[in-house]
C-alpha cells in the first residue's frame, strides 16, 4: 500500500470498490462532515441535467449516465482524487461507479441513498425549476402503455402482449439493477434541456474549482 492510502482520512461504511462489485458507500452525513470540514471529494452526479437543474449538492459536477459510459477512459484520466458518486436514490451511482472500476479508477464511494437521503438529512442544496426524476417517468409511462394495453386487448387480444412484454422488461431491470426504458427516456429533450456535453464536463474537471462547477 502506498503513502498516500495510508494517510488517506478514513470515511464512513467505506468498502474497496473493484470491478462488476458495489462501489463502497458514503452515508450523508459522513460526506457532510467531509465538505465541511474542507476535505470535499469530488462530487459527480450521475442524473439527468434536468434532474440536477431541479436540485443538486453545491459543488457538484454533472455527469449523465450515458456519458459516463460512453467517455469512461478520457473522464477517468481527469478523476484521479476520491470521487463521490450521486444520484436519486443510489442505483445509477451504483452503475457509474462499477463503469469507472472498470477502468481502473481507485478511491470511489456512492452517496448511500443519494438525493433522497441528503434532502432527508437537510443537507444544503441547490435548486432549480422542478422537473420529474427518471424513476417517476418511467412509472408514468410504463403504467400507461400497461393500462393502454389492457384496455385495448378487449377489442384487439394481441395488445395483452404489449402489456406482458413492459411487466418482462421491469421484472428485468429490477433483477438487474438497469432500466433500458430509463436511459431512453434520458435521452428526450425534457431531460437534456440544459448544455451537459464532454468538453464542456472534461473543462470542468481540469479546473478543479469552484469557479470550474456548474452553478
Amino acid at each position: 500500500m502506498s503513502t498516500s492510502e495510508n494517510t488517506r482520512p478514513a470515511t464512513p461504511d467505506a468498502r474497496p470498490a473493484t470491478p462488476d462489485a458495489r462501489p463502497a458507500t458514503l452515508d450523508a452525513a459522513g460526506l457532510r462532515e467531509l465538505i465541511d470540514s474542507g476535505r470535499a471529494p469530488r462530487l459527480l452526479d450521475v442524473r439527468t441535467p434536468a434532474e440536477f437543474e431541479t436540485a443538486h449538492i453545491p459543488g457538484a459536477y454533472n455527469v449523465p449516465l450515458d456519458l459516463l459510459r460512453e467517455h469512461r477512459e478520457e473522464l477517468r484520466n481527469h478523476l484521479d482524487e476520491d470521487v463521490v458518486l450521486i444520484c436519486r436514490s443510489g442505483a445509477r451511482a451504483t452503475q457509474a461507479g462499477q463503469t469507472l472500476a472498470g477502468v481502473g479508477l481507485p478511491h470511489l464511494k456512492v452517496l448511500d441513498g443519494g438525493m433522497l437521503a441528503w434532502q432527508a438529512a437537510h443537507a444544503p442544496i441547490r435548486q432549480g425549476v422542478p422537473r420529474w426524476d427518471l424513476e417517476r417517468q418511467v412509472r408514468l409511462v410504463a403504467g400507461s402503455i400497461v393500462l393502454v394495453a389492457v384496455l385495448g386487448s378487449v377489442l384487439v387480444p394481441g395488445l395483452k402482449w404489449v402489456a406482458a412484454a413492459i411487466g418482462a422488461g421491469l421484472t428485468f431491470a429490477a433483477l438487474t439493477n438497469t432500466c433500458a426504458m430509463g436511459m431512453l427516456l434520458g435521452r428526450l429533450p425534457y431531460n437534456r434541456g440544459a448544455s451537459c456535453d464532454l468538453d464542456t464536463i472534461v473543462g470542468q474537471l481540469r479546473e478543479g474549482s469552484t469557479a470550474g462547477r456548474r452553478p
